[in-house]
């Protein structure tokens, strides 16, 4: 009989374990993908035309170590708006997981965001950007790549701006993010 309890005991304590550890980013993605509040697309890089802009070698590097994006973007509504502040919340705690490294902090008339990224100052994995509005709902972009570098954010960004991008391809997403 003892036995059964310590074995009850142990199976409780790995649950409550299992329970209270936080999703991964990319496992917070594929739970939410088919929830009818959340717009979910994964866009490859060249989906932003930046064939036809002209790049310097710097940049262009850049770009090539960029191979997709997956967003997953929250629309809030009146009927959805305890839903929203719960996984916002969600979002929140997994971007405070320690292997996350703030890289900026945004504050703009749209809402807060903020840009965080995996690896080190040597090699970025993935660059995580988050954006939230009250109004809105919120957004979450995971850039993905190869051999990603801190400099080359800098560099995309321009490169970004040198595009005349305007959100083509993107569906709803794009609705979301030109609203």
């Amino acid at each position: 009989m003892k036995k059964i309890v310590n074995s009850l005991l142990v199976a409780a304590m790995l649950v409550l374990t299992s329970c209270s550890s936080t999703k991964s980013l990319q496992e917070y993605f594929v739970d939410n993908s088919d929830n009818p509040n959340f717009l979910s697309v994964d866009l490859p890089v060249s989906l932003l035309n930046m064939d036809k802009v002209d790049l310097n070698d710097d940049q262009r590097e850049a770009l090539n170590s960029l191979k997709k994006m997956n967003i997953l973007a929250f629309k809030k509504s009146d009927s959805n708006a305890a839903e929203f502040e719960h996984e916002k919340a969600n979002v929140k705690a997994i971007l405070k997981n320690g292997k996350f490294i703030d890289l900026m902090k945004l504050n703009t008339s749209y809402g807060k965001g903020q840009i965080k990224y995996l690896g080190d100052d040597e090699m970025i994995e993935e660059v995580i950007i988050y954006g939230d509005s009250d109004e809105k709902g919120f957004m979450l972009i995971r850039v993905l790549g190869n051999n990603m570098k801190p400099a080359n954010l800098v560099k995309f960004i321009q490169v970004i701006q040198k595009s005349d991008y305007k959100g083509e391809g993107l569906g709803e997403i794009g609705d979301f993010l030109m609203r």
